[in-house]
């Protein structure tokens, strides 16, 4: 249990860097910035550094949710890249519905700039990193 529980965190946090210096590196490849942390912090009134801390708690939980469920889902699947890319597509669809949800209750998202269809692809690509740097850190010996 607290190796899984390591595994989880270190997934969590190399994730999530991996997934914020693609989402930084996104504007020199014609994606639209995206910055998850201004988002946050935005939506919530916060500073920045709260928005920082909050998207990695929140990659450490969806990182903890790939260990505690998803791993088991994806068992049967041999190659770590596809296990990843499946996390990766189910935390995007997560995470539209929770900052849809959220939008409602807080009246509102912040202005979006840029091709919507650009920020979605960027942001798809984004989490599909994310989930699979978090597939190979955990790996199967959790």
């Amino acid at each position: 249990m607290i190796l899984k529980i390591q595994k989880a965190l270190l997934g969590g946090i190399t994730g999530t860097a991996a997934m914020s210096l693609f989402m930084m590196l996104a504007p020199m490849m014609g994606i639209p910035k995206m910055n998850p942390p201004q988002m946050l912090s935005s939506l919530m009134g916060f500073p920045v550094l709260v928005g920082w801390l909050m998207h990695f708690a929140i990659g450490i939980t969806f990182a903890m949710a790939y260990v505690f469920l998803l791993i088991k889902l994806v068992s049967k699947i041999r190659s770590k890249i596809l296990k990843g890319t499946i996390c990766g597509l189910a935390i995007f669809v997560f995470a539209q519905i929770m900052m849809g949800i959220m939008g409602a209750v807080m009246g509102g998202m912040p202005p979006m700039e840029g091709n919507m269809l650009l920020m979605m692809i960027g942001s798809i690509a984004g989490h599909i990193v994310f989930g699979i740097v978090v597939a190979l850190v955990v790996k199967e010996t959790v």
